[in-house]
């Protein structure tokens, strides 16, 4: 299935050698310095530093972020490569509480400069300080949930061995295990990552397995994720309280860099365009010759291309000529991903589920992990982690460490964006309607997930925080209910759920990070965002080209409505989001033609 002639693990020699490069500890060495060095300098004196005295400061700061992110960066990916092999556990173990240890240190910095803004807040627009200008905005909006350095150094540690260790738990549960699946009528003994790669398979027998395996199994051990989630929201709303936020999703819009009111109005726009999404489901339905969906069915293959398989170097030469037709510069980054072997895309046991892009600054580059079985699904996965690829091209050679800070909202913006340059390319090529109707339901499929299956995950996360907040206790019934409530708000009876599901939240990681609640509703905010954006770009034609460079390349150096104004979108205004709800229901209509 894969290419033989690509070796899909990725090259990590740009950073380091080998988990025993004596650069390892030359690099911690010299960043150990730098905190010496900056601590000495600045602490206790950042409250009186004049603007020039404090770019000196935000850019010694920066330089240390240059020097341990390297490590950082290794350490996680060959982690995430391999969560079975002990020296890699060793390493990641080793940076993560040196981090904490620096992160402890450097505290004071980010109060201090805190203090500083609340008394002088002319700074922020000082011309001296124009390259940090939205930086500072940022940090000026965190003040008042700012506490002391005791404390602030105590959350540090508490998480370090507290919250991160339910999260480590969760992840290495899933890839430390196997489970039994019975392929085309065989039974296999696979990976998680192989799995959950049968959940889109053409044999519907072989998804209902996938399915019943993965969630029965997650499951039978929910009483221990349930007492984990139920520890880390606790965790959050107590750390909430002694920051004085107004609710549990406060703290998420300020690193998101949006307001409440902005969400609100998302979520209420999509729970009234569900109607949309289930009558999609119904057609699809209706293609695979079903009276209603199972939830095995819901982002199955269609029939007359189910089978489609590509090699990974099909799925390379795809993307490259999706980006390539866009603009052909605009490529440049997926070509250099590729021919800098800057990809892990093979399965394997003790491999981290999911896929992700990790931005390598130093190498103006980036890091991609995914689990590629060959698969229509995995070509999209594949473009949309190298959209955010090129996203980090463009920001790390024109912002600072320090303004490529980019908020999960606008951190979409490429991959979606590239999704939907495959998806023309597909669609332009497609050789007959059997084809077309298949790209056109993967699309739905993948927008269907992102729009409103992730707004009932958001919906599910308020549901775990008001019963918290009514003193409910949160066992694995109770947050099983709450799953399914949110879930059928969105899919109503149009699909009919194994009741293996109700552990469905088990296997997300996003309730499990450390101090970062919500993490959802950014996916669904950049859904509809890159939709609208992307009927600009339909009719603008290459007029828009320089525009969306632009925009990537801002990467955090303005907000998320100043990047809107840039593309002349404006998600302040109440029905901005119907813009997005209708490009998914012309997908629709499309569909609906075909037939």
């Amino acid at each position: 299935m894969l290419s033989e002639c690509y070796p899909v693990v990725w090259n990590l020699s740009d950073l380091f050698c080998g988990v025993n490069d004596s650069k390892i500890s030359q690099a911690i060495v010299e960043a150990t310095s730098l905190v010496d060095d900056f601590e000495a300098r600045y602490r206790g004196k950042i409250s009186d530093l004049t603007p020039v005295e404090l770019l000196n400061c935000l850019e010694a700061v920066e330089k240390f972020s240059r020097q341990f992110g390297d490590v950082g960066l290794y350490s996680s990916l060959v982690f995430a490569a391999d969560m079975t092999s002990l020296e890699a556990q060793v390493l990641n173990d080793k940076i993560d509480k040196l981090g904490v240890r620096f992160g402890k240190r450097l505290a004071f910095y980010r109060l201090e400069l805190g203090a500083l803004l609340k008394c002088k807040p002319e700074f922020i627009c000082d011309p001296v300080l124009v390259n940090y200008r939205h930086f500072l905005e940022r940090v000026y909006r965190r003040v008042e949930h700012q506490l002391s350095e005791v404390e602030e150094q105590l959350i540090i540690e508490k998480d370090q061995f507290g919250v991160n260790a339910w999260e480590e738990l969760q992840s290495k549960w899933l890839n430390t295990r196997t489970f039994e699946v019975s392929v085309l009528g065989e039974k296999k003994r696979l990976s998680y990552g192989e799995a959950n790669g049968l959940l889109s398979h053409f044999d519907r027998a072989t998804r209902e397995s996938a399915n019943r395996s993965i969630y029965g199994l997650l499951g039978e051990d929910g009483e221990i994720f349930s007492s984990a989630l139920r520890n880390i929201c606790n965790d959050w709303v107590a750390v909430s309280k002694h920051r004085k936020y107004l609710s549990p999703m406060e703290s998420s819009l300020i690193n998101n860099d949006t307001e409440q009111s902005i969400i609100d109005n998302l979520l209420v726009s999509i729970e009234r365009g569900v109607k949309t999404y289930r009558r999609y489901l119904k057609l699809k339905a209706k293609f695979l010759g079903l009276t209603s969906l199972g939830n095995h069915d819901i982002i199955a293959p269609l029939q007359g291309v189910s089978e489609l398989k590509f090699t990974f170097d099909q799925a390379r030469d795809l993307i490259v000529r999706a980006y390539s037709r866009f603009d052909f510069d605009y490529a440049v980054a997926v070509r250099e991903m590729f021919a800098k072997r800057r990809i892990d895309a093979a399965p394997r046991f003790g491999k981290r589920n999911g896929a992700f892009c990790a931005n390598y600054y130093n190498g103006k580059s980036a890091y991609i992990l995914q689990s590629f079985n060959g698969t229509l699904s995995d070509v999209f996965t594949l473009a949309h982690e190298l959209g955010h690829a090129t996203h980090d091209w463009y920001m790390s050679r024109s912002q600072t460490p320090l303004n490529v800070n980019v908020p999960s909202i606008v951190a979409e913006t490429a991959s979606i964006f590239g999704e939907l340059l495959l998806a023309d390319l597909l669609l332009a090529e497609a050789k007959s309607d059997v084809e077309r109707r298949a790209v056109l339901c993967l699309i739905l499929d993948e927008a269907g997930m992102t729009t409103f299956q992730v707004t009932a995950r958001v919906w599910f996360e308020q549901a775990l925080y008001n019963s918290i907040e009514q003193d409910k206790f949160l066992d694995y019934t109770t947050i099983c209910n709450h799953w399914t409530t949110a879930r059928d708000r969105i899919f109503g009876d149009t699909v009919i759920w194994f009741p293996e599901m109700e552990a469905e939240w088990t296997m997300k990681p996003h309730y499990y990070m450390a101090n970062y609640r919500f993490y959802n509703y950014p996916y669904v905010y950049a859904q509809m965002f890159v939709y609208s954006l992307y009927e600009r770009y339909l009719t603008e034609g290459k007029l828009f080209v320089p525009k969306f460079k632009q925009a990537l390349s801002a990467g955090s150096s303005l907000s998320p409505l100043e990047i809107g104004q840039t593309l002349q979108l404006n998600p302040k205004t109440p029905d901005f989001w119907n813009g997005g709800l209708k490009v998914f229901e012309n997908f629709i209509k499309d569909l609906e033609k075909i037939i």
